[in-house]
């Protein structure tokens, strides 16, 4: 049993020390002995403690490559996280443009709704005086109408057929509302 002993905790720094003083054959070799048993006790001691050092720097690199790693997902995920956020906003921009383009065309689609309603009211009243006229001068040419107070002197103008209201309106379609006002209105004044 005791040689089990000895075997287990001295046998391998016995064995190497005295090989080591075989070796090196000194003066004195106990001393010698005692002093290297004592330095192999320091030597053991450092080993286990660089041994513990490298396998904490070896948990460490891991924990430092994960981190690592866990960063670089992060980076890519906040710059997936930016280009999305980025192509949001010009989804939104894109919407509110198309959103201010078709206001647009409603307000456009208003004006001339409101534009073409007065100019049809404006033809209705035209019509309107148009009809009052014509029983008050029904039989009076268009140089008697002119020698009203305030009328244009048209005497020089050449009278031509002029074509009645009812024709006017039937030819409307085919024309802009804009040119049947002035056709219009250039009615009214002659």
């Amino acid at each position: 049993m005791e040689s089990a002993y000895l075997q287990k905790f001295l046998g391998t720094c016995l064995t190497e020390g005295l090989a080591e003083v075989a070796r090196m054959r000194p003066v004195d070799p106990i001393e010698y002995l005692a002093l290297w048993i004592y330095k192999y006790k320091k030597n053991v001691t450092m080993e286990k403690q660089r041994q513990e050092e490298m396998a904490q720097l070896e948990r460490e690199r891991e924990v430092a490559l994960k981190e690592q790693e866990m960063m670089e997902r992060l980076r890519a995920e906040e710059l997936l996280f930016q280009q999305q956020q980025l192509e949001f906003q010009l989804e939104l921009e894109e919407q509110e443009k198309e959103r201010q383009r078709i206001e647009e065309l409603q307000r456009a689609q208003e004006q001339y709704e409101k534009e073409l309603r007065m100019s049809m009211e404006n033809m209705a009243k035209g019509e309107d005086t148009l009809h009052g006229e014509d029983g008050a001068d029904s039989g009076k040419t268009l140089a008697e109408i002119s020698d009203r107070y305030g009328a244009p002197n048209l005497s020089r103008v050449e009278e031509l057929d002029e074509p009645m209201l009812s024709d006017v309106t039937d030819f409307h379609h085919g024309f802009n509302m804009k040119a049947l006002l002035i056709f219009k209105t250039t009615i009214d004044l002659g």
